[in-house]
């Protein structure tokens, strides 16, 4: 009878026993911390460092070396965050800065065609408008005041010996008349000179065009050489906005690219334009390059100098786009990471085609239907490091890309 009670309670021990096995007995696990991944242990306990309760992780027959497997906790630590890729399409886009500037084409010199002294300069500041014909400087030239002289005395003598000399008076007059036209004389002044058949001391130089003043380097007093220049005008009805962009941006520029100009100065005005150059040399030591847009002035409400933003808009085209935070760039390759099963990634290289604002567009290494991490890649990057000890990037072969 006493055996029988002495059986009786081993077998309640042992069966106690039994119950408080560890649950996972059996199980290819190990155990570790969420708070720190580098302490692992064969049963439970507790983390020596922060003391909390060691999670068990069950271990992945056949696995891939270059998956990263995380627990629970750690995802929701990391918030690691997945998307599975569907395909879209995806605008070609391009934001660029740069200034309102003249319109080249539309600007003028206008330069004296005799040498003289300036007598009196008739505009003094830069930026007055000068309209067509007005005149711009009295100068006094000797050699010009001879030709008139020259061309009075012609006028004078034609008179006293007409029909009685075989000289052609008409045609002496003729070249007299052109050499004025040549140095500057209007058709109105020659006209004066022989209505009042007297050389006034000075000449009036006239504007030969319309605009505003962006140069005026004389003043009274000073010598004009002969194609010296008098002033130099604008014409401000169109003006160039000139923008900056990279040499690795100039594929996104296209002659049907649609191109729209904004003024931030004046509430964002909005015009539209396209292309008109591009600046076929790249500036070696910025990697710049310069590309022009003819924009109308309208009531000249736009200035040169103010600053613009160009926007460069191409037909959109469909593929595979995902946030620009979820790829891995390192300036020579590109990597995601790919959601392989529970609580499993695999780093993959892909290659990237267009960015636009917070997409960017994914050409290669990954398909539609693939659930990629938007949110903690890089925390995911830096957990492969400190568990493998190497870079993810370092196992994969640039060449097949």
């Amino acid at each position: 009878m006493k055996f029988n009670i002495l059986m009786l309670a081993l077998l309640v021990f042992l069966y106690s026993c039994k119950k408080e096995e560890d649950p996972h007995a059996g199980h290819d696990i190990y155990y570790t911390c969420s708070m720190h991944p580098q302490v692992v242990s064969d049963k439970p306990g507790k983390c020596p460092i922060c003391h909390m309760d060691l999670v068990p992780v069950e271990k992945k027959k056949n696995a891939d070396p270059n998956e990263l497997i995380l627990n629970d906790e750690q995802i929701k630590l990391g918030n690691i965050k997945t998307l599975a890729l569907s395909d879209g399409s995806m605008a070609d886009k391009l934001t660029l800065t740069g200034t309102l500037n003249f319109n080249q084409y539309q600007m003028q010199a206008v330069s004296s065609r005799v040498m003289g002294r300036v007598e009196r300069l008739y505009y003094k500041n830069i930026g007055d408008f000068v309209p067509k014909g007005a005149p711009l400087v009295d100068i006094y030239s000797e050699e010009l005041n001879n030709a008139k002289q020259e061309y009075l005395l012609a006028l004078e003598r034609r008179k006293l010996f007409v029909g009685n000399t075989s000289i052609d008076f008409d045609q002496l007059l003729q070249s007299s008349r052109n050499k004025l036209y040549l140095w500057g004389m209007s058709e109105n002044q020659i006209k004066q000179l022989e209505k009042s058949g007297k050389a006034t001391p000075t000449t009036t130089v006239f504007s030969n065009a319309a605009g505003y003043i962006t140069d005026l380097s004389i003043a009274e007093g000073d010598y004009l050489a002969e194609g010296g220049t008098i002033v130099n005008l604008a014409d401000l009805s169109s003006l160039w906005a000139e923008a900056q962009v990279y040499s690795s941006q100039m594929s996104l520029l296209q002659k049907d690219s649609k191109v729209t100009v904004y003024i931030p100065d004046m509430d964002n005005l909005k015009i539209n334009g396209k292309i008109d150059f591009t600046n076929p040399e790249i500036s070696a030591s910025s990697r710049i390059n310069l590309v022009r847009i003819s924009v109308p002035n309208k009531g000249n409400l736009l200035k040169p100098g103010m600053p613009v933003y160009v926007l460069v808009e191409n037909k959109s085209r469909d593929g595979l786009s995902m946030p620009v935070d979820a790829v891995i760039r390192d300036g020579k390759s590109s990597t995601v990471w790919v959601k392989t099963a529970k609580n499993t990634f695999v780093n993959r290289m892909v290659e990237t085609g267009l960015e636009y604002e917070d997409r960017i567009e994914i050409t290669s290494g990954i398909k539609a239907g693939d659930e990629v991490v938007v949110s903690g890649a890089y925390l995911l990057n830096s957990e492969y490091i400190f568990k493998k000890g190497v870079d993810p990037m370092a196992g994969h072969d640039m060449s097949t890309m």
